[in-house]
């Protein structure tokens, strides 16, 4: 809420008394992960963890005011790199806490009073409207604070705890849980533990190893459990309550547009009531140890968030944290991986974020493949082999079928549904799938029945759906391909257009850059007018189309040519775009991207020798190394800095691919949306996966023009200020979330070139 400096006289923060959109998320650093990084190679401190002797912003760390060292990198298994500031104190003394807080103090106290001002008043307005109220505590920061406040806000009696266990919980946070459920019990406030029946070990093999995309986890293990425990303690299916949640919005973009009371944001049907909402991490802290409240000593191990030990949104540097806190605890996710896919090189596999950018089965040792849609004449047959579940229980959600349909089952349990092919797009027939990929996949994991506010779905003695309690208001349906685990283990749709177009696309011809010049100068007459031959005309016709430069069926020039003629046909930001296009477009183009490393200088022998033993012929082989150096002598390389060649322009000895020139933001925002779009419109990912998208139809802007993790997360935190009505990027508490907005396309980044 209020902006914060650093505070020589205390070593702490100093409140300010203006009011601020978004913080840097200060956090304390004490010894325990000042000796992790190295901190006492240089510098002398006492080796106590009771008071902080830093502060940290991101990577950046700060000793009363002053930055003194810089971490960058780091992975799970890879310590990052502490750089030093050249002028460093001698000896470090820890935070004075109790000036600190005497300096805050009525600040804080004011923004306390009104919090709990803002709890009790929405208490008092809704207690008799609502069955219970709930604190969700997590034994992070946050939560700690809330409790708090909660506590002092409303009688004790008024409202319960819930902590959801994942068991998937950092060691230390179960120490602070069982100290708060003491303190509970002791002040006549009911604490409860909200876990799924089923462990991470059973969970990550029968869904598979959560991703950014299939975020199976949150569902299974933390909001299912709370539901359904709150039910019991309540003996009310359809009970309404209200969550006190620690949401703040300084944590990202995203959250600051939050409201303070909301209806259906974290559980369906249910109320929450954001009541930090408008504190800051500074804020949070500065609270704590006024008040005395426990610390999770996660926080004080280098962890910046504590939260589930192998979390598909984290950073590779909190991962390294968390191994090196907790590495038995960490080593049986990695085993989970491990014994649950099907790559070879696990340790790549985890640290490049092979795991984390999973998008479906296909890199599963036990996939989803016992269900199977097939259109034959005029029909559609769903065939489910050795199903998990009844096909007449699920069907009663359904209530009365939109069309007939017919289902047979064969000896062996095979289970074929039958239904007319004309409504294989209709919206009934999405319902109708979901049905048997539940029949297919259902393992009892207690979404669904979450999801039922009605409580008609019970698997007590089974899968039962009790017709007089279900109202067919599908909302045990309403999850990604009606099943969470059908949806994380199914295989891909292997597509129609498989097959590798040829990659000699420009033979002995690629474009010289003074064919260039001669089409932008006169791009309305250019094929009229050139003198190239025969072969010269028709390869950079080729080059033309695949950079959008030219329509295909027209031959004109399009109006991405004038849009670069505008900007500056010889600059590097037209040629960043026209990049793109050709990666998108043109397979040559493409395989230098993805098969020439930036910055490794390779022999032409060892060029021609990978593209031959993917099936180019000699000849071409030799045709695309030397297309390599005219390419790079156009602006893409002498503007752009796509790459260098050694050697003379007929006898290429070493070709080298180098990181690109990317001085506006929206080369790299086009070049997201067109990832996106190729990716059928999967418009959220995390930074791993544009650091390696290996598993995915586009190819991310970090790979096409050769930019590092810390340049790309600089590029989007940009972007995000700039133009939020197209972008949202997260990198705070160690989490990674991009967020494209899908109501807009590729082409509405290249109109922002017409502002």
């Amino acid at each position: 809420m209020y902006k914060y400096e650093f505070d020589a006289e205390t070593g702490g923060l100093l409140l300010t008394d203006t009011e601020e959109r978004m913080s840097k998320e200060p956090r304390p650093v004490f010894a325990a992960e000042m000796n992790i990084l190295g901190f006492d190679r240089r510098l002398r401190y006492e080796n106590q963890n009771d008071a902080p002797y830093l502060w940290a912003e991101a990577g950046n760390y700060f000793y009363r005011g002053t930055k003194i060292a810089v971490v960058k990198g780091g992975s799970l298994y890879d310590k990052p790199q502490l750089d030093f500031a050249d002028d460093l104190p001698q000896t470090l003394q820890p935070v004075d806490l109790q000036r600190m807080s005497a300096k805050n103090f009525e600040l804080m106290e004011n923004l306390r009073q009104a919090t709990i001002k803002r709890i009790y008043n929405y208490w008092r307005r809704m207690h008799k409207r609502l069955d219970c109220f709930h604190v969700a505590f997590s034994g992070g920061k946050d939560s700690v604070v809330l409790l708090d406040l909660v506590k002092h806000a409303l009688p004790k009696s008024s409202f319960i705890v819930v902590f959801g266990d994942t068991h998937m919980e950092f060691p230390d946070t179960y120490k602070i849980v069982d100290a708060v459920e003491k303190q509970c019990a002791a002040e006549g406030i009911g604490f409860y533990r909200a876990a799924s029946k089923m462990l991470p070990e059973e969970t990550w093999k029968l869904f598979g190893p959560p991703s950014t995309v299939l975020r199976w986890c949150c569902s299974v293990h933390k909001a299912a459990p709370q539901t359904l425990k709150i039910r019991e303690i309540l003996g009310k299916p359809d009970y309404v309550g209200a969550d006190f949640v620690g949401v703040r919005a300084q944590e990202s973009i995203k959250r600051s547009g939050y409201d303070v009371e909301n209806i259906g944001m974290k559980q369906r049907g249910q109320h929450s009531h954001n009541s930090i909402l408008e504190w800051s991490s500074a804020e949070i802290w500065l609270y704590i140890f006024a008040h005395g409240l426990p610390i999770n000593d996660a926080y004080k191990k280098g962890n910046s968030r504590a939260g589930c030990l192998m979390c598909p949104m984290s950073s590779g540097r909190a991962n390294f944290f968390r191994n090196n806190a907790y590495p038995q605890a960490v080593g049986q996710f990695v085993e989970y991986i491990s014994d649950n896919v099907t790559d070879e090189n696990i340790d790549s596999y985890i640290t490049n974020g092979g795991w984390v950018n999973r998008r479906n089965g296909r890199d599963l040792k036990n996939p989803v493949t016992n269900y199977r849609e097939e259109i034959s004449g005029e029909y559609l047959y769903i065939t489910v082999t050795e199903p998990k579940s009844d096909w007449r229980e699920w069907i009663k959600t359904v209530g009365e079928p939109a069309f007939p349909y017919e289902v047979d089952e064969s000896a062996d349990k095979t289970v074929v549904a039958k239904v007319n092919a004309a409504y294989d797009k209709s919206p009934a027939m999405k319902i109708f799938k979901s049905v048997f990929r539940k029949v297919a996949a259902c393992v009892n994991c207690g979404v669904c029945e979450s999801n039922c506010r009605h409580g008609a779905i019970s698997f007590a003695d089974g899968l039962h759906i009790d017709e007089k309690k279900c109202v067919h208001c599908l909302q045990c349906h309403d999850l990604n391909a009606g099943c969470l685990v059908f949806d994380s283990g199914k295989l891909p749709v292997k597509g129609d257009n498989d097959t590798m177009r040829s990659l000699n696309t420009f033979s002995d011809h690629a474009p010289k850059p003074e064919w260039l010049k001669d089409f932008f100068a006169d791009t309305e007459s250019f094929f009229e007018t050139n003198q190239l031959g025969v072969m010269q005309i028709t390869r950079f016709k080729r080059f033309l189309f695949d950079a959008e430069l030219v329509d295909r069926k027209t031959k004109a020039a399009t109006e991405f040519t004038a849009l670069v003629k505008k900007i500056g046909w010889t600059t590097a930001t037209a040629w960043g775009l026209i990049l793109v296009n050709l990666t998108y477009n043109n397979p040559q183009m493409r395989w230098y991207i993805e098969n020439l490393p930036v910055g490794e200088g390779i022999a032409r022998e060892v060029v021609e020798e990978r593209l031959q033993a993917v099936g180019v012929s000699v000849k071409d082989s030799n045709s695309i190394v030397k297309a390599f150096g005219r390419l790079c002598s156009t602006p893409l390389g002498t503007e752009l800095n796509f790459g260098t060649t050694s050697g003379d322009r007929k006898n290429i000895s070493v070709l080298k691919r180098t990181k690109a020139k990317v001085d506006d933001g929206r080369v790299i925002l086009f070049a997201l949306y067109k990832f996106a779009e190729a990716a059928d419109g999967w418009y959220q990912f995390n930074l791993s996966r544009l650091i390696d998208d290996s598993d995915s139809a586009g190819v991310s802007p970090s790979k096409i023009f050769g930019l590092d993790r810390d340049e790309m997360q600089r590029l989007l935190n940009g972007l995000s200020t700039n133009y939020p009505e197209f972008i949202s990027a997260t990198f705070t508490h160690d989490l990674e979330k991009i967020s494209l907005v899908p109501e807009k396309s590729s082409q509405d980044v290249l109109n922002l070139f017409d502002r």
